[in-house]
């Protein structure tokens, strides 16, 4: 995945002096919010929301998808303390993932982000990562 971008580590021109999207984006709080907007919105998507188990209880994703994302762009490593290795793709395999639910992640995330106002140099790469992540994460056509 060379077109990947590394959230860890950011431009310095282009982020201020913060060393990590993390920081950047002012640590925990950014995600926690990211991730309850998000999950506000997949609560109310008829193509996402069948996608998720137990759909009355969507609070044990969003804490994953938090932890996930927050360490993914240099924050603790919570996520991997609980949980072990991501292995995105293989905990997505057992659900069908095709173009539609493809971009409906992708559009409720970009909402999120909107309601977030992150500044466009800190979105940019966060885009860029969920487009190459929402497309890896699709198993069928």
């Amino acid at each position: 995945m060379a077109d990947r971008p590394d959230l860890r580590r950011v431009d310095h021109t282009a982020v201020e002096s913060s060393r990590t999207l993390y920081d950047a984006v002012g640590g925990m709080p950014f995600f926690e919010a990211l991730g309850e907007r998000f999950y506000d919105a997949v609560a109310s998507d008829p193509v996402l929301l069948p996608l998720y188990p137990d759909r009355m209880e969507l609070g044990p994703a969003r804490r994953r998808f938090t932890l996930y994302l927050a360490e993914y762009c240099g924050g603790p490593t919570d996520y991997s303390a609980e949980r072990g290795h991501p292995r995105l793709r293989q905990r997505h395999l057992a659900f069908e993932i095709g173009p539609a639910e493809r971009d409906r992640w992708l559009a409720c995330m970009r909402e999120a982000l909107d309601a977030t106002g992150v500044p466009p140099q800190v979105r940019v790469p966060l885009e860029t990562y969920f487009d190459s992540a929402a497309e890896a994460m699709r198993n069928r056509d």
